[in-house]
């Protein structure tokens, strides 16, 4: 099972939490992947004074603008889910 963690926090939220949040269940339904990944929210991840929102995949962090969301998600997660 893949953990996909997103920041709700302040700073994160402002930079477009929801959207990536959006984006991430959309490619999860699109994929049917419910049953390989595991999307949750988090609270502030430290990294605030970056831009975008931060996203950790199975505990590696990564900063995501919420106008690539999908192809964060088609370059880093889809590929851990095949195999």
């Amino acid at each position: 099972m893949i953990t996909v963690r997103i920041c709700v926090g302040t700073s994160c939220h402002l930079n477009g939490g929801h959207n990536v949040i959006s984006s991430f269940q959309h490619m999860i339904e699109e994929n049917g992947l419910h049953d390989k990944v595991t999307l949750e929210a988090a609270f502030c991840m430290r990294e605030c004074t970056k831009s975008g929102v931060t996203v950790t995949v199975n505990d590696e962090k990564y900063r995501v603008e919420p106008e690539k969301a999908r192809s964060f998600f088609k370059e880093k997660i889809l590929p851990l889910t095949i195999g």
